[in-house]
């Protein structure tokens, strides 16, 4: 069965990074048991990361603090927006597009 999220060839971009090899190895035979192929794997963190997906946001946010990506004034920021648009969600009852459109605003307005 095609994987449904790969996009046609003619609009596809290919994301490459580099990493260890034992860390490269580890990653196969991970994916082999879950049954999944490489680029599966992170086409479905990439999907989880732009669709705010609470898990893959929460685990983004611990990495954050443990290994100090960022400062913790950016971190607490990043937190309230993310927090006033939930609110804002709820408030209005807001559709997928109409959200997005609100985080475009908002990271503008606070210059992210």
């Amino acid at each position: 069965m095609k994987d449904p999220t790969i996009p046609p060839a003619d609009v596809r971009k290919k994301i490459m990074f580099y990493d260890s090899e034992d860390r490269q190895a580890r990653l196969r035979i991970r994916c082999d048991f879950d049954g999944i192929t490489q680029s599966q794997f992170f086409r479905m963190m990439l999907t989880g990361y732009i669709e705010n997906d609470e898990l893959v946001c929460t685990y983004l946010k611990q990495y954050k603090e443990k290994y100090n990506i960022q400062g913790k004034n950016k971190r607490d920021k990043i937190d309230r927006i993310v927090k006033s648009a939930a609110e804002k969600k709820q408030k209005f009852n807001l559709e997928t597009e109409e959200i997005e459109n609100i985080f475009d605003i908002i990271a503008t307005e606070t210059g992210l």
